[in-house]
């Protein structure tokens, strides 16, 4: 991870939404302004629980903040509805680049499951081009305005489902179209990365890289697969790998140290899983708000305090920080860090480092994230 080069982090006495962000984990299909699903919903004659766009923002946050993954999946059924055309996938994806931008953020990668944007008779390489098309748009709307931003597509597979090896080979064919990485998701439970090991044999046998949901759900075992079988270069969520971490207390309280107080950790083990993860900097994705709604993180307590993030970061793994789906948790990234500000007391360096971390692990060429890093760099830098 790189060291962040700002001498002293000022007080945060500013919107941090004018900090340059990078963006791993943000699913297109998580992302739609309320507004637009409605338009497109009259369009497709498709049934929203509500036609007012504030009251089905409220439903999408309220359906998603459950403590149930599953739960939290069924709020896609209306989103993906209303992305069947490439019309609808267009400016779904356009709007998500906007949005991105207004977040502050320079650098984004956008994963979607194609698989899922078919019933209106789109082949899955008229979807991915669609998308890229609404993309490109929103870039050239971003830098006419006199911002900057870069975006590339996380091509993914349902891991419930059996083509694997088809949205393998669709994600190699567009590797130079704008696709940048593939990616399972879906109901991780039950469906280990390695019932797609052969897809993830030709991803590596065709030099294209892999980030893999795991962590989440579902526990140490599908993270080990996601590294075995899914070859993962970055982990999606991934923060049940705190599972294999052993933290004694020297007080009697349990908690205190789930709860950031350093002073009451005495001893801490890393497992041999975990061990591998941090000393060899593979990426966590972490999504802060989204791991509470989901109950990922339900095993370490109650609370965003409980989030684990906080030890791994200190412990030196390699964390990022994401979104996941910004109209189900309605949060930006802005929100997350500001989160992080208030929950654990990041300052400006921690939130730095965060960010470079995720530049670092971004799926761009060398010579490209060279230039983002120095990019971020030199925008904290002038902050003073």
């Amino acid at each position: 991870m790189t060291e962040p080069i700002v001498d002293a982090a000022p007080a945060i006495d500013f919107d941090l939404k004018s900090l340059p962000k990078v963006s791993l984990h943000d699913h297109l299909d998580g992302g739609l302004r309320p507004a637009t699903i409605i338009e497109l919903a009259e369009a497709a004659g498709h049934t929203l629980p509500s036609s007012d766009p504030v009251a089905l923002g409220e439903w999408f946050r309220e359906s998603a903040d459950s403590g149930s993954l599953v739960r939290y999946l069924e709020t896609f059924d209306h989103t993906v509805a209303v992305m069947q055309t490439k019309e609808g996938l267009f400016r779904v994806a356009k709007e998500f680049v906007e949005d991105l931008a207004d977040d502050g953020v320079v650098y984004g990668e956008v994963r979607w499951a194609p698989e899922q944007h078919l019933q209106k008779g789109l082949s899955l390489d008229e979807a991915v081009e669609a998308v890229q098309e609404g993309l490109d748009a929103g870039v050239d709307a971003v830098t006419e305005s006199g911002r900057e931003i870069q975006v590339g597509q996380l091509i993914t597979a349902m891991r419930h489902a059996d083509r694997g090896q088809e949205i393998a080979e669709l994600a190699v064919r567009h590797r130079n179209k704008g696709a940048v990485g593939f990616d399972i998701a879906g109901a991780e439970d039950g469906f280990l990365p390695a019932r797609f090991k052969d897809a993830f044999t030709y991803l590596a046998q065709h030099n294209f890289p892999a980030t893999v949901h795991a962590g989440e759900a579902a526990g140490l075992e599908s993270i080990q697969s996601a590294l075995v079988d899914g070859r993962a270069l970055r982990l999606g969520h991934g923060v049940r790998i705190a599972e294999d971490i052993l933290v004694e207390f020297d007080d009697e309280d349990d908690n205190a140290g789930a709860e950031g107080d350093e002073d009451s950790i005495g001893l801490v083990t890393l497992g041999d899983l975990s061990s591998w993860i941090r000393d060899r900097g593979i990426a966590l994705e972490i999504c802060p708000s989204s791991n509470l709604q989901t109950g990922a993180i339900a095993g370490f307590g109650e609370g965003i305090e409980s989030h684990p993030l906080d030890m791994l970061y200190q412990l030196g793994f390699n964390v990022t920080i994401n979104t996941d789906n910004r109209l189900m948790s309605g949060v930006t990234l802005t929100d997350e860090f500001e989160l992080l500000v208030e929950t654990f007391d990041y300052d400006l360096d921690d939130l730095l480092e965060l960010t470079l971390n995720a530049a670092e692990a971004s799926f761009l060429p060398l010579e490209e994230k060279e230039a983002l890093v120095e990019y971020i760099n030199d925008a904290y830098a002038n902050l003073g």
